[in-house]
């Protein structure tokens, strides 16, 4: 594998996860109910999955689902991640953190 295969790689998924966060939020702005958006990251996750790995490249309908679902609890992981890093830079934490972001 050359460097621009592992470039491709490595960011079509990426590119996945962030294409998920995207339509979660405007799914969440469209008055979705924040309950329901990790369940929406993982079928938007498994749907790009089954569509760029099943589709596109061939590969494998398990595995392709597998890599979906990663993609999809992905979204979920990083959106919330990002989200309590901007709480707690904005004063806002819950207590149970004892002044501490980790």
């Amino acid at each position: 594998m050359d460097v621009k295969e592992m470039a491709a790689f490595l960011a079509t998924p990426a590119a996945q996860v962030a294409l998920v966060i995207g339509i979660a939020e405007v799914c969440k702005r469209l008055g979705v109910p924040a309950r329901l958006i990790p369940v929406i990251d993982l079928v938007l996750g498994t749907v790009t999955g089954l569509t760029v790995y099943h589709g596109g490249q061939g590969v494998e309908l398990v595995t392709s689902v597998m890599i979906g679902l990663a993609i999809g609890l992905s979204a979920c992981g990083l959106f919330s991640g990002i989200k309590n890093v901007a709480e707690y830079a904005r004063g806002e934490e819950d207590g149970d953190l004892d002044g501490h972001p980790f």
